[in-house]
């Protein structure tokens, strides 16, 4: 019998409760990462203030009863009763919807906050939020409780401040986890001081036994950013530092572009628009890549460094570039609230225009630098031929197209792609767990063997010739680069399992790197997952238990009582096939977590910042970004 469906099941939701229904539309999840996000919309509007010219010091702490305060000495929010609402005008920012000062109303002339709903999903995603204003000579303040007012709107007199600031506690009941991490939120105020120069940004954490403090200003703006990213890096640069900038007055957009290439084979290119990170690019990197190609190829034709039947194409003179693209426009039009994509269509020319002009002149007056650039080019050009020739052999040998499938892959025997998955385990000994513990109707195994490459120090013929890379794009049977063609994959989900140790986690990271570089459509389309193992295993008596961390493990101790003991999973090989079924590969039971463009992007920007060509990639991974795999949640 179906379900009566009358005017009755349609709900109207008020007030901010649609925030606290569906959060993922607001700030995109509700993990670590979507919990950071809270902090960067508060900090996005002092950074408006910023662009705006009214604003230029920008404090963030991080408190020692778990709360975060934002507070800026901009203009602060107008403090009069709103014309419409019959409220005070901050009672409205915080708890109405697309309320602000950014929809055109002469407020803000460029503005990263176009939807009017940051300040007002924080205090919906809050357990408490409250302001002090400090505009037009007053002070005034307010409270609010998971988004509802839980204090009325009140005059604390005169001040000779001026500002905002603003304090809330994450909601335990909507967020996994409600302690903020003091890195990630440097490196993104970082990235926000660099941007913005001479705007001064402090991060202090009172919750330790010792406060720390990072006080962050950059005179030298993105120039800075670009020589920052290499230090990061410790690449060898191969010319100084080149910029350009322009603006577009019958738009009233601007533009800023640096860029420096180093002796490494792989790319960094950091995009913006107005301030916010486009994780995913967008017209205005667009524009860069396509006059950077065209603008390369023209100059190594002019002056015969290139022969007439030869040309580059985009990677060939990307390889080895590190580059910040910053524009900032009004009505700027992202994908989506976290706005991770710039789509306005005439910044594509705007920037485009401006690279091959300012660098076409640039190119005439150093040409020194211009010959080092081009010279770098033909090699990365000469090692994609030779990466197609490598393809070409391997696909002779049918390796790549599916005729033959790797090995050690135990298939599966569903057909249809939506219905099937793939494990990508470490060694042989893991392998035969997997192969034991699934079910074969739908579930494939695939065992990698040797060290997983590290693609940010490689180019792509090397790819072709790892023994653990080569099986992956032979069973997932889509191919890889210009070949890639999605509607040949031959599984619904392709699930990293690695061990639960820093070593699992630094595999996971260089599997996720590889899709990324290689395969990123994978990611947009939602198909890569990480399993999550567990670390122990508690008895007592009949009764056991697994558990996926310490702390979870030394909980369950306690509740267990006297007598009951934990053993750790040393690696995936040492679980039996049930153990590994019922904790890890049941989907009735198992936790996966769905990886995303945004946790590749940063992986990618890891390994290109802390791989240095002296240290041993694993070693700096443990002692530098143990901590990274905690905040991707993998």
């Amino acid at each position: 019998m179906q379900n009566e469906y009358n005017e009755s099941q349609i709900q109207v939701l008020e007030g901010l409760e649609a925030v606290r229904k569906r959060p993922g539309m607001y700030i995109g999840s509700t993990s670590v990462r979507g919990l950071h996000h809270l902090v960067y919309e508060i900090v996005d509007n002092s950074i408006d203030e910023a662009l705006a010219g009214y604003c230029d010091r920008i404090s963030v702490t991080l408190h020692a009863d778990g709360s975060c305060s934002v507070r800026d000495n901009g203009r602060g929010i107008p403090s009069a009763i709103h014309h419409t609402e019959g409220r005070p005008t901050p009672e409205v920012v915080f708890t109405v919807l697309h309320a602000g000062g950014k929809f055109g109303g002469g407020g803000y002339a460029i503005s990263g906050g176009l939807h009017g709903v940051g300040s007002s999903v924080v205090n919906a995603l809050s357990e408490w939020f409250e302001y002090i204003d400090y505009n037009d000579g007053r002070h005034f303040t307010q409270r609010f409780e998971r988004g509802k007012i839980a204090s009325e709107y009140k005059d604390l007199g005169p001040t000779n401040e001026h500002g905002l600031c603003v304090r809330f506690y994450p909601d335990a009941e909507i967020f996994e986890e409600i302690a903020f991490d003091y890195d990630t939120l440097l490196d993104r105020l970082r990235e926000q001081a660099f941007l913005n120069a001479g705007v001064r940004i402090v991060l202090r954490d009172e919750r330790g036994r010792e406060p720390r403090e990072d006080d962050l200003c950059y005179e030298g703006g993105i120039r800075s950013f670009v020589e920052y990213l290499n230090t990061q890096k410790s690449a060898n640069v191969l010319h100084d530092i080149i910029s350009v900038s322009a603006s577009l007055p019958e738009q009233g957009a601007t533009a800023e572009i640096a860029f420096q290439y180093n002796d490494e084979y792989n790319s960094v290119i950091m995009s913006f628009a107005n301030n916010i990170h486009t994780v995913e690019g967008g017209m205005h990197e667009d524009g860069f890549k396509a006059a950077l190609t065209k603008t390369l190829n023209d100059y190594g034709h002019d002056k015969k460094l290139l022969k007439d039947d030869e040309s580059f194409k985009g990677e060939d003179v990307r390889e080895g570039l590190c580059a910040v693209l910053s524009v900032k426009l009004p009505e700027a039009q992202f994908e989506g609230q976290t706005k991770a994509k710039l789509g306005n269509s005439y910044i594509k020319k705007f920037v485009n225009d401006l690279i091959r002009e300012k660098l076409g002149e640039y190119l005439e007056e150093n040409p020194a630098v211009g010959k080092i650039i081009i010279e770098k080019s033909i090699l990365a050009s000469r090692a994609r031929e030779a990466a197609r020739k490598a393809r070409e052999s391997t696909r002779r040998k049918s390796a790549l197209e599916g005729m033959t499938l790797p090995g050690k892959l135990a298939d599966c025997n569903e057909k249809n792609i939506e219905l099937t998955e793939v494990f990508l385990v470490e060694g042989d000994s893991a392998g035969g767990s997997a192969k034991g513990a699934r079910d074969s109707r739908f579930q494939a195994i695939l065992p990698l063997r040797g060290k997983v490459l590290n693609v940010e120090k490689a180019r792509i013929d090397r790819v072709y010739a790892n023994p653990s890379v080569i099986p992956i794009i032979q069973a997932l049977g889509c191919g890889i680069g210009e070949e890639f063609d999605p509607a040949k994959l031959r599984y619904g989900k392709i699930i990293i399992m690695a061990d639960a140790d820093v070593d699992g986690s630094h595999i996971r990271i260089l599997l996720l790197t590889f899709f990324f570089r290689y395969m990123r459509t994978l990611l947009e389309q939602g198909r890569i997952y990480a399993a999550q193992p567990p670390l122990y295993k508690i008895v007592k008596g009949k009764q056991e238990r697994y558990a996926f961390s310490d702390e979870e493990r030394d909980a369950m101790i306690a509740e267990l009582g006297g007598n009951a003991k934990a053993s750790r999973f040393k690696g995936l090989g040492e679980m039996d096939p049930d153990e590994l079924r019922d904790t890890t590969m049941d989907p009735q039971k198992r936790t996966l977590v769905r990886l995303t463009v945004e946790d590749a992007a940063k992986c990618d920007q890891i390994f290109s910042l802390l791989m240095g060509d002296k240290v041993e990639p694993r070693k700096q991974f443990i002692e530098q970004n143990a901590r990274f795999a905690e905040n991707l949640d993998i």
